[in-house]
């Protein structure tokens, strides 16, 4: 049976951008959530050496091909993805997209360039000290700032995929 064109189906272009839209948006939630919820905790109780250096070799590898599409290509895709929308009469999930994008842009993307890369360069300077305290001290500065930071985008980066969620849903609804 072939399908039949209906007004309210969304094009291809559309469908495949809100959908990798919803990927990029999940993918950088699912990155900033994990770091909630098992890396810091995990390297809060190890060693304050230990998580030191261990931090400042996930910082040094986090730059990379696998992790750039997520972290600079989500707003960029929700925003091209609001704009396709808009173009096909799907003012809501346009507005929603592009919310997305914004909100993504602003609380994951502009907030980590601004506080956790420039804390996370300062940590690579930092020479492990043979002290227990002193490694405790640095660790905790440290680690308790970049944490509430952590949050905070990924927070924003949990509305945007919401945000994403609910525009692929509202697809199929024309302009009113």
């Amino acid at each position: 049976m072939t399908r039949q064109f209906h007004p309210t189906n969304p094009p291809i272009l559309l469908t495949s951008l809100a959908l990798i839209s919803l990927l990029l948006a999940g993918a950088i939630f699912g990155f900033f959530y994990a770091w909630i919820c098992s890396t810091m905790w995990g390297l809060d109780a190890a060693d304050p050496k230990v998580a030191i250096a261990a931090m400042q070799a996930m910082n040094g590898s986090v730059r990379n091909a696998v992790f750039a599409p997520a972290f600079f290509g989500t707003p960029v895709v929700l925003i091209l993805t609001s704009v396709v929308a808009w173009r096909n009469a799907r003012s809501r999930a346009a507005v929603a997209f592009l919310v997305a994008g914004v909100i993504y842009f602003f609380g994951g993307l502009i907030a980590t360039m601004m506080v956790n890369v420039p804390m996370n360069e300062a940590l690579a300077l930092v020479a492990i000290p043979d002290d227990p305290t002193m490694a405790a001290q640095i660790w905790g500065d440290y680690s308790a700032k970049w944490q509430v930071w952590n949050i905070a985008r990924t927070v924003a980066s949990g509305i945007s995929l919401a945000l994403t969620g609910y525009a692929l849903m509202t697809l199929k609804e024309m302009k009113t």
